[in-house]
């Protein structure tokens, strides 16, 4: 009977047994069998399982992973607010200072604090093990310090008279604080979910804080001389560690990989300048502008033992600036003290007895307040080592990071398994981690991969290729689709190049490789007095000549040659002009190296401009991929652009490509606009002007997709979205997915494509190395499981074969589904888009799409101002295309 009754449905409470008088009973009218009263409950986007893939060949691998371990049950952390405010109520902003108040507080109310230790953040959030006594707790912390003697405006004021100098000039001062802590939350640590990771990172920050490490994110960088790489112009690499605890599939691991930064050159302030501006003496130093680089940066004086921040420059030299002296009169105290004007060299050189060489006729080092000037002879300023750069990297620099950070995989497998022991031994003698119970492996986790097979390849003549570790050899095969090249021009600004040869053995090449070339136009040489000048002018006065020349029909294409073209300050000027204002296709040539090689990677450009195919994947020819040969589908690569940290007020960049003329896969084309500063959400892909008007990116690259493809939609959208964390997941798709889909509604009502949302991260610290060789891995080598992230499916894969260094592999999340792709066949389609990219004859790190866009941005970014983008009553916006190129298909 018992059983009898658990198997019926759990039924309602019996009804009352009589009304009250207040309650009128409802009829209840059972619905009509009609369509129309089923209402359609929405559905959430599928995701493909979190099962592995099946495909490829497996392969054992060592990843840069340590396995941790818990011993014991690990007490709840406790999340706390901190604010920390001077005397006057100001809040403190500066890290530095933050850092010294709670470590004087951790050490002044220990009884108060339960003794409990404190780890800090150095922001805004401070953790316990176990509860603090109060939820709210004020304190009121001094702190000891060096100061100026009152009056004084020079760093070590005192008196003409010999005992004084004898007195110190620096006095100790005394600084009181006001810290209040709130309670925030309990952070349970018996899962490693974000919270408790972050708990943990931030014991490792805190960890690498008190050793004086310079930290940025998770990565900590110390000051030893075999972590610095010259790269000239002042500015160092220094190479560190990254180090985070991360809950994957397989549990909780910490990991550990090389890291860089770029930093200030310590040392003398004056060699620093000399290096930045790349000048040979002090004397040839543009002062204004080593005012603005100095700004903020911190030094010590070479007779102080005190760290200053530096405010600026003085307005006259060292022998000119003159400041207000108080001299004390020990005899006669009755008539007080007399205040006198000085030079600041006199003072140094008479009252303080320090020598001076050089810094007579220079300006003085300002490290006081607009109200208290404070100067220093700048030959006595000493940059503090560990000072971020916060400048641009010239392109010369950019290089030398690269080629000078690289690590072989086989090095950095070495340093890993090396610093294994050392790791675990900071881990597990830390304080917090100590009582958690936290033990580290000191052994590489491995993980299992398994190594795609290369896509089929078709070439010109019906020629079928197999790459070979992500690479093939196109020298002796033809183009798929080329182009004839006509009405073009060369115009040259390099000084040692014979033309007539060059371009005779550009012909040869572009015949072998199918290509018609029609002899150039003209060629066009820059005036030699021109050479000086700026290279915005240098490109105008060219222009004027090529406008003389071809008054009626301009070219169709341009060659330019620079001397160098990797570096050459002319390649954004002439971006600009070619494309921009007079919309001509151009390809720039560097005159330093030619050879039948780099001719050839040159064709595969130009031809691609022209709107030729160099290769294709067989299956997209035979029209075979799973799921999106047989259905419209369009693919979109999304990329935002940001300067560097040396142009934080420059715009960012949106860039998105689509796919056009399917079924092929291989031909995008570039939408691109103007963003507020560090943006990381794109606001203009849904921008509806009126009720039939959308003048967002969406709607543009959807025409282009109708128009190129037989007049079909898309029936599905396949979206690569890179350069998002995992914390910003959630925003792009409230954000940039709901403008898609808006999008889409506004170009048809009733029409709901099918999406699946990819995003790809190139930015992270997972390497992976051949468990048996150390060495890289093979292309195509795909991770699924393990050492993945938990929160929703995702596989890391290195399709390319690294040419320097270590490779890194790029990291996929699938977001939505509605597709409906397999493991296998979405990782087959990734692999194969890596192939499709038609600049070079090797597969990329990332799929084709991501990189298209990438380009396009890195080139708008160079081609147009920051102020440019800048417009007063609509914001942020681009200039104006020319027609031409508006509606080409790429525009690289």
């Amino acid at each position: 009977m018992k059983m009898e009754l658990s198997l019926q449905p759990q039924m309602l409470p019996p009804p009352p047994k009589t009304i009250p008088l207040d309650v009128v009973p409802i009829r209840i009218v059972p619905p009509k069998e009609s369509p129309v009263m089923e209402i359609a409950k929405p559905k959430a986007a599928p995701v493909i399982s979190h099962r592995p893939g099946l495909k490829g060949r497996r392969v054992c691998l060592l990843t840069n992973f340590f396995k941790v371990t818990v011993t014991g049950a690990m007490d709840d952390f406790y999340h706390y607010d901190i604010s920390i405010f001077r005397e006057d109520g100001s809040e403190v902003i500066s890290k530095n200072v933050r850092r010294a108040v709670v470590e004087e507080l951790s050490e002044m109310y220990k009884q108060e604090l339960a003794g409990k230790r404190l780890v800090y953040d150095g922001a805004g959030s401070l953790f316990t093990l176990g509860p603090l006594p109060q939820n709210i707790l004020e304190f009121s912390v001094v702190t000891e310090g060096k100061s100026f003697r009152k009056g004084s405006s020079v760093g070590g004021g005192g008196s003409p008279d010999r005992n004084d100098q004898k007195r110190r000039k620096l006095v100790t001062c005394f600084r009181t604080f006001k810290v209040v802590m709130s309670f925030v939350s309990q952070n349970s640590m018996k899962s490693f979910n974000e919270r408790s990771l972050r708990v943990l990172n931030t014991i490792l920050l805190h960890q690498a804080c008190k050793k004086g490490c310079l930290v940025v994110g998770q990565s900590f960088f110390l000051h030893e001389l075999a972590n610095y790489i010259d790269l000239g112009g002042g500015v160092l690499g220094c190479r560190g560690f990254f180090s985070s605890f991360r809950s994957l599939q397989g549990g909780l691991f910490l990991n550990h990989d090389v890291s860089m930064t770029t930093t200030i050159q310590p040392g003398a302030v004056v060699d620093f300048l000399l290096n930045y501006q790349n000048v040979k003496t002090p004397f040839n130093i543009d002062w204004s502008k080593a005012s603005r680089t100095l700004k903020n940066l911190r030094i010590r004086v070479k007779h102080l033992n005190q760290e200053f921040k530096i405010t600026g420059l003085s307005e006259r030299s060292c022998k000119e600036q003159k400041f207000p002296l108080k001299l004390r009169s020990e005899r006669d105290s009755n008539r007080g003290n007399q205040t006198i004007q000085t030079t600041v060299y006199d003072y140094f050189v008479s009252t303080r007895a320090i020598s001076l060489s050089y810094s007579e006729n220079l300006p003085c080092i300002n490290v006081g307040k607009p109200n208290r000037e404070t100067f220093f002879p700048v030959e006595l300023c000493f940059l503090v080592p560990l000072q971020r750069n916060k400048n641009e990297l010239t392109v010369y620099q950019r290089t030398a990071m690269v080629t000078k950070s690289s690590q072989k995989p086989e090095d950095l497998l070495k340093i890993l398994t090396d610093v294994s022991k050392r790791i675990k031994h900071e881990v597990e003698t830390d304080p917090v981690l100590q009582s958690c119970g936290v033990m580290i492996n000191t052994s590489l986790v491995q993980a299992e991969g398994r190594v795609l097979p290369a896509p089929r390849l078709k070439m010109g003549n019906g020629e079928h290729i197999i790459p070979r570790n992500g690479w093939w050899n196109n020298k002796d095969k033809k183009l798929l689709d080329p182009k004839k090249l006509e009405n073009w021009v060369v115009v040259n600004f390099s000084t040692s190049c014979d033309v007539r040869n060059l371009f005779n053995e550009f012909a040869k090449v572009a015949s072998a490789k199918g290509m018609v070339t029609c002899p150039p136009a003209c060629v066009l040489d820059e005036n030699p007095k021109n050479r000086k000048k700026l290279p915005s002018v240098r490109v105008d006065m060219m222009f004027q000549q090529l406008q003389s020349r071809f008054k009626q029909r301009p070219p169709k294409f341009i060659i330019c040659l620079l001397s160098d073209k990797k570096f050459s300050d002319l390649y954004g000027p002439w971006k600009r002009k070619t494309l921009i204002e007079f919309g001509i296709q151009n390809q720039c040539l560097s005159t330093n190296k030619i050879d039948e090689l780099y001719l050839i990677n040159v064709l595969l450009k130009i031809n691609m401009k022209l709107g030729g195919l160099n290769h294709a994947v067989v299956s997209e020819l035979t029209r075979t991929i799973p799921l999106v040969s047989k259905i419209p589908t369009m693919i979109l690569g999304i990329h935002v652009f940001h300067t560097s940290s040396g142009r934080a007020e420059a715009p960012s960049v949106a860039s998105v490509v689509g796919s056009r003329e399917w079924p092929k896969m291989s031909s995008y084309r570039a939408s691109l606009r103007a963003l507020p500063p560090k943006s990381q959400m794109i606001d203009s892909l849904f921008k509806p002007m009126s009720e039939q008007m959308d003048a967002g990116i969406i709607r543009e690259l959807l025409k282009e997709f109708h128009s190129s493809s037989g007049q079909k939609k898309p029936a599905q959208i396949i979206i690569f979205r890179n350069g998002l964390s995992i914390s910003q997941f959630k925003e792009f798709l409230n954000v940039e997915m709901d403008q898609i889909r808006k999008a889409c509604s506004f170009l048809e009502a009733n029409w709901r494509p099918k999406f699946t949302v990819i995003v790809s991260q190139r930015r992270h610290h997972t390497k992976f190395f051949e468990a048996d060789l150390g060495a890289n891995v093979p292309s195509g080598t795909t991770v699924d499981s393990k050492v993945c992230d938990v929160q929703c499916t995702n596989f890391y894969m290195c399709p390319h074969s690294a040419r320097i260094g270590t490779s890194r592999p790029t990291h996929y999340h699938v977001l939505v589904d509605e597709i409906g792709f397999t493991s296998d066949d979405l990782q087959e389609l990734i692999h194969s888009s890596s192939y499709m990219f038609q600049r070079c004859n090797r597969a990329i790190s990332e799929v084709a799409p991501v990189r298209y866009a990438r380009l396009a941005a890195s080139m708008m970014s160079m081609a147009v101002k920051p102020e440019e983008m800048v417009n007063a009553s609509q914001g942020y916006q681009l200039p104006k295309f020319h027609k031409n190129v508006a509606s080409s298909m790429f525009f690289i």
